[in-house]
């Protein structure tokens, strides 16, 4: 697993819970874990511009954390699926406001984003 140069602070509680969430991709995979287990090759498909090395990468950060559980199924064609955990779910009103936070930042957005366009 990729080795982290600078420490994690846990004198502060929002570097921790940056540490544990934060980055590019882990909010989507949690939110996505929210509707239930998902085989890796499922997250690829819903988060295309994720490359599958990256996911895996996630996934396994969120396994050290105990966010996310990793299950094998074993049956006649052997995968991995993974879940949330009880720790886990304690990040959904999180993710959930962020989702609101979004939705309701998104004409701003696109006002600023379109004024961008104007000036180039």
């Amino acid at each position: 697993m990729y080795n982290k140069k600078i420490p994690v602070d846990i004198n502060c509680g929002f570097r921790i819970a940056l540490e544990v969430m934060g980055g590019k991709w882990k909010p989507y995979i949690i939110y996505e874990l929210l509707k239930g287990p998902r085989r890796p090759s499922e997250l690829q498909r819903i988060l295309p511009e994720a490359s599958e090395r990256v996911i895996t990468q996630q996934l396994k950060e969120l396994v050290r954390y105990g966010v996310v559980e990793k299950c094998v199924i074993n049956t006649v064609c052997r995968h991995t699926e993974y879940k949330l955990t009880e720790l886990g779910c304690t990040l959904i009103p999180i993710i959930e406001q962020m989702r609101d936070w979004g939705n309701g930042f998104r004409p701003q957005l696109i006002e600023i984003l379109n004024s961008q366009d104007l000036d180039s």
